[in-house]
């Protein structure tokens, strides 16, 4: 077999993983992170039962119409449809965070996902960077803003339910995010791959947020829970709410921030649209005070920027969580 070589790193993150599909490119080196031994495609059809649906259609608790997740499933679709070049006009450099691409580059030796992304700051409204928001299809501002505002009464809903649920006064979670709570919104496509086997749409990690909302149109994510990955259900209405190292540290250690991923598929491709929310920059944060008695000792310190933290072990394939010890 006659030698090749591997671009590097930083090369093949200027490239799209869609754009080495349209090519009939199969995955290179840096993305094989699986030894397909003991992999098959039926691993998008685990037992899902893990995953509860808090309410169903009529009455969809997260109180967005069904029309407006549609919408801003289509826009990602068509976005992401789009001609390279035409998608390149909001293309990010390989170690910036928002606009069209990768994420920024991991430490050496650490594999890469088999995605390509759109990320965007969306709240404090001042932190949107207008120029990097598509403007094909013409429609995917004004989609955005309205998701972006009804993700915004989700995170309150979210989290008075969940200090309720701890009989906790309901807007203690409030506070600790602030006023000026960051949401980002990552519009991830997940190109279908001849060796799904090899590869991982996104690798096992834990959030770094408070919380994560996701909004999805196939399977594909997997959540690990006692040594097994369990697959979250496709649900056109649904919006899964994952925990965040954050959360966990804020509900010391009740709520807690899972290992999830997302595996390849060779016959279809896969949309989700992710909205991180994470405490204002500069906040400080700790495990609430009710939470901590004789039974329960404090877990966590307090920590400011823990989102920080967090990606610096995460580029390292590391959980960042135990640096927020006691």
């Amino acid at each position: 077999m006659a030698a090749y070589s591997v671009p590097p790193v930083e090369e093949l993150l200027s490239k799209r993983v869609q754009e080495m599909v349209l090519h009939g490119e199969e995955p290179l080196r840096p993305y094989i992170c699986r030894s397909g031994e003991d992999v098959d495609e039926k691993e998008d059809i685990m037992d899902t039962s893990p995953i509860p649906i808090i309410s169903k259609p009529p009455g969809i608790a997260h109180g967005i119409s069904a029309s407006l997740l549609d919408k801003i499933r289509q826009v990602s679709r068509e976005f992401f449809n789009q001609p390279m070049e035409e998608k390149n006009k909001y293309a990010k450099s390989v170690v910036d965070f928002q606009g069209y691409g990768a994420d920024p580059v991991p430490e050496q030796g650490q594999f890469l996902d088999w995605s390509d992304r759109l990320f965007l700051e969306v709240f404090p409204e001042d932190g949107r960077q207008y120029n990097l928001w598509p403007q094909i299809p013409i429609s995917f501002r004004e989609v955005l803003e309205d998701y972006s505002e009804k993700m915004i009464r989700v995170t309150e809903i979210t989290s008075k339910a969940m200090a309720k649920s701890l009989k906790l006064e309901e807007n203690c979670f409030l506070e600790q995010f602030g006023k000026q709570a960051q949401l980002h919104a990552r519009f991830n496509y997940y190109s279908p791959c001849q060796r799904p086997d090899l590869v991982l749409g996104l690798k096992p990690h834990a959030d770094g947020t408070g919380y994560t909302i996701i909004l999805q149109d196939e399977v594909g994510l997997q959540v690990l829970k006692d040594g097994k990955w369990y697959t979250v259900p496709k649900n056109p209405t649904a919006l899964l709410v994952l925990m965040g190292d954050q959360m966990e540290i804020m509900s010391n250690g009740i709520f807690k921030s899972p290992v999830h991923r997302v595996v390849s598929n060779s016959r279809r491709d896969r949309i989700s649209i992710a909205m991180f929310y994470t405490p204002e920059l500069g906040k400080e944060i700790r495990p609430e005070d009710d939470l901590v008695n004789v039974d329960r000792p404090r877990i966590y310190k307090k920590v400011t920027d823990y989102a920080e933290t967090h990606w610096k072990f995460y580029q390292r394939d590391m959980r960042a969580l135990h640096t927020a010890h006691i």
